[in-house]
């Protein structure tokens, strides 16, 4: 937003209300950095040396050079400016062409900062700034020496002691420098700051004369073609420096000068105004109106001004949309984009506006056409890599990064969304379609483009993604504002569904883009997602949207255009995709039918229990824990059939790849989902109980082979071999009565394997277990079994010499235990 006008210098706070870098200014100073007190008075002495010796000599032209560097702590007295006067008034010295403007300038720096200087000295000098600008003008003509002469002049027209004649004598000049010589503006855009400065001192003068005229110069340079380019920084400028002229009218209560502006600007503009700096200057009355809304000044000329001011922005807005035919998003010619740019910039810096549906839907149009551009830099990204020309390099990316548009995105976006609470149904209905259509499109370009360009081009590939990083935001703040209108009960509830699956949809489509926690984004989700819970039909067109096996694992059209092979597990935009659905789809499980999980999630969710990425994978493992533990399918016995099938293959994709991409605490919740919420007995169980033990023995095996002292503290590092033996135990307390026999024989089989060592551990494992176990029915069980297999372990003389060769324990207490009395004591 705009910093108020604190500066002394008007065309210094133009400059930093406007984007425009502060660098670029109207001198040629050959440093930036403020010169010393001693550098300051010696630079003095040298020119009255000059003055005196009548030779203007080229460190003379540094003298003028070091004191600009200091400008803003410069203070030009009464005797200083009598010299500047007399030196640039002399007929024995030969001034350089540089030095007019220098000149000029110190002489702007003692009408702005004197109090009340003598007003001889002032005559004197309009006296010579008039004869300055007659005889050497039109000789040393040059783009700073105009913009200094206009900041001059209207300064002197502004200044509260300068008598009335001089003002007109200034005003009268300031008016034929600025139709005659506006030309010179265009060949060094830099002076602009400065030429708007004097224009605006002007316009502020106490002397009405010229004013219309002023005002006609003003806007009717940017139509043109020999005159300035119009451009977004320009148009700020035009917007706070109308937003100086009025706020000063209504301050000092010059009634008729505002009504003026609302009668020759606003009301009526002429042809020749070229509409962009119409909006600026619109917006400008609209922010001082709004500043100024509790001044002494009477409010029906105030109103009057806002009104409007509001009308000639909506009129320019309407023409863009009757133009467009409703909201683009696709190239526009370079004048409609300026003006959308320039709306957009307008309603964001002039505070609330009065909600219509042009206003709406360009600011619509330019969030996703001018602010976040992602279509159009995608396309370009795809030539620049085809092809050797329009090539897109990362310095142009980052150029709109830096833009004033860019860094007001949030503003912007921030008043799209209050102007949606009071648009019309059908404006909101067109707008929601085009953001939801946004979302789609740069899913897919972004996939596109992140494939091309990673390790070929990451710094560019970063830039893209800042910007849509911004857009992601923008498109969470406008679905907040949707459900909070659409998801209430003046709504049909076919309705709500409606909107509460297309937001889901586009959030997976932009979840890539989610860098932080967002409290707006989990809100939002959180009420599309109940109404989606409410409903079997909103449910499964929401699980229908996913990306299908096929398209997940064969990107045809991008293997065939891009003659690279395509990796699904590769593509992090669409594995983003992928896990914002694992994620939300459980939370409506209840409703998903088993023929549409067989058909459309089964295939997904085991695809990426292979993901590379641990949080992926255990998001699918979660998804089929959630599927096992739903129960409320109108037929019953399908949804069992399906989930006794899934087991199998579940079972053999998990151990499959364990260890390795398979999570291990993913499976394991895999494993006790199924044993608690199968059908007792059911063969899946055993399939799963013998598929664990079986990789198990594999694993034991292979770690005893080449670590040999792992099962001497069962609590040290995790192996996955103690991992799938320590989840078998813990299978012992949640299998039913059928199945437990098999699993304590299989069990069994498997301790008697195991090296002394791991025997004993094992055994002290179970001990434990079995002793905090308050299940009378298993319990009896349990000891019997428990007894007999420490039994076997102590007479299992090959395997206890076996395991004394690699350390194992004589007098371990498995060993022990095998006194009957002793291991009852124990339990």
């Amino acid at each position: 937003m705009a910093r108020q006008a604190n500066s002394i210098f008007l065309e210094e706070w133009l400059r930093n209300n406007s984007g425009v870098s502060a660098n670029i200014t109207s001198r040629q100073s050959s440093s930036s950095s403020s010169s010393s007190a001693r550098a300051i008075i010696q630079a003095w002495t040298d020119l009255r040396d000059s003055l005196q010796n009548h030779r203007f000599q080229p460190h003379h032209l540094q003298s003028l050079k070091v004191l600009l560097n200091s400008q803003t702590s410069l203070h030009v007295a009464d005797p200083q400016a009598k010299l500047l006067l007399s030196i640039i008034s002399s007929r024995n010295l030969d001034l350089p062409s540089e030095s007019y403007p220098l000149l000029l300038r110190l002489l702007y720096i003692w009408v702005r900062k004197s109090f009340k200087p003598s007003p001889a000295l002032i005559d004197l000098a309009v006296e010579v700034l008039t004869n300055v600008l007659d005889a050497e003008f039109s000789v040393k003509k040059s783009p700073f020496f105009y913009a200094e002469g206009l900041l001059l002049l209207g300064a002197f027209s502004f200044a509260p002691y300068v008598p009335e004649k001089s003002k007109m004598a200034c005003l009268q000049l300031l008016c034929g420098l600025l139709e005659g010589e506006y030309r010179l503006v265009s060949s060094f855009e830099g002076i602009l700051p400065d030429m708007l400065a004097g224009i605006g001192y002007a316009l502020s003068s106490t002397v009405d004369v010229h004013f219309v005229r002023i005002l006609n110069s003003l806007f009717e340079i940017w139509g043109k073609e020999d005159g300035p380019h119009a451009t977004v920084c320009h148009g700020l400028m035009i917007l706070h420096l109308i937003e100086w002229v009025i706020s000063g009218f209504i301050k000092s209560n010059y009634t008729q000068k505002i009504e003026v502006i609302s009668q020759e600007i606003l009301e009526k503009p002429k042809e020749n105004y070229g509409p962009f700096s119409l909006i600026m200057g619109a917006a400008g009355a609209l922010r001082a109106s709004a500043k100024s809304a509790t001044s002494g000044m009477g409010q029906g000329i105030l109103a009057r001004l806002r009104i409007s001011a509001e009308n000639l922005i909506e009129s320019v807005a309407q023409d863009l949309i009757s133009k467009a035919g409703g909201v683009s998003t696709s190239d526009d010619d370079i004048a409609s984009s300026l003006l959308l740019q320039c709306i957009s910039l307008a309603l964001a810096r002039s505070g609330s506006l009065s909600s219509n549906r042009p206003l709406f839907l360009c600011l619509a149009s330019a969030l996703l056409k001018e602010i976040f551009p992602l279509q159009n830099l995608y396309m370009r990204v795809h030539k620049y890599l085809h092809s050797n020309s329009s090539q897109l390099k990362c310095n142009e990316v980052r150029e709109h990064l830096d833009s004033v548009l860019f860094k007001e995105a949030g503003v912007i976006a921030g008043v799209f969304c209050n102007q949606y609470a009071l648009v019309d149904e059908e404006s909101k209905c067109i707008v929601e379609d085009v953001i939801w259509d946004y979302c789609q499109d740069i899913y897919l370009g972004h996939r596109r483009v992140a494939l091309l360009l990673h390790g070929r081009d990451d710094e560019l590939l970063g830039v893209l993604e800042k910007i849509a990083e911004s857009a992601f935001l923008m498109v969470v703040l406008f679905t907040l504002s949707v459900t909070k209108h659409r998801l209430n009960s003046k709504f049909p509830h076919e309705t709500q569904i409606e909107t509460s699956v297309r937001i889901l949809v586009s959030f997976s489509c932009v979840e890539y883009f989610r860098r932080m926690r967002l409290s707006e984004y989990m809100d939002t989700i959180r009420g599309v997602v109940v109404s989606v819970q409410e409903n079997e039909s909103a449910c499964v067109s929401f699980v229908e949207s996913m990306p299908s096996y096929a398209d997940l694992t064969n990107w045809q059209d991008f293997s065939v255009l891009q003659k690279m092979e395509y990796i699904w597990y590769k593509d992090e935009v669409q594995t983003a995709r992928i896990l914002f659905y694992l994620r939300v789809i459980p939370t409506c499980i209840e409703r998903v039918t088993a023929p549409i999980f067989r058909r459309v999630l089964a295939p997904t969710m085991f695809l990426y229990m292979g993901h590379p990425n641990k949080k992926v994978a255990r998001a699918s493992h979660s998804m089929f824990v959630g599927f096992i533990s739903s129960g409320k399918d109108s037929d019953q016995d399908e949804r069992v059939s399906l989930k006794e099938q899934l087991v199998f293959y579940y079972m053999e994709r998990s151990l499959a790849e364990y260890p390795g991409t398979t999570p291990f605490k993913g499976m394991a919740s895999g494993v006790v989902a199924l044993v608690r919420h199968l059908p007792a007995g059911s063969p899946a169980i055993f399939y799963c109980i013998n598929s664990l033990v079986v990789k198990a023995d594999r694993l034991c095996g292979e770690v005893f082979a080449y670590k040999a002292d792992i099962w001497k503290n069962w609590q040290g590092e995790s192996e996955p071999c103690k991992e799938i033996v320590e989840l078998l135990l813990r299978l012992i307390s949640l299998v039913d009565i059928q199945v437990l026999s098999n699993l304590m024989k299989l069990l069994a089989q498997l301790i008697m394997k195991l090296p002394k060592d791991g025997q004993n551990l094992v055994l002290n494992e179970l001990f434990s277990l079995v002793a905090e176990s308050d299940d009378v029915t298993r319990k009896p069980t349990l000891v019997s079994w428990l007894q007999s297999l420490s039994y076997l372990c102590s007479q299992d003389t090959s395997r206890f010499a076996n395991s004394t060769e690699v350390g194992g324990d004589r007098n371990s207490v498995s060993a022990q235990a095998t006194n009957s009395s002793d291991l009852h004591a124990r339990l």
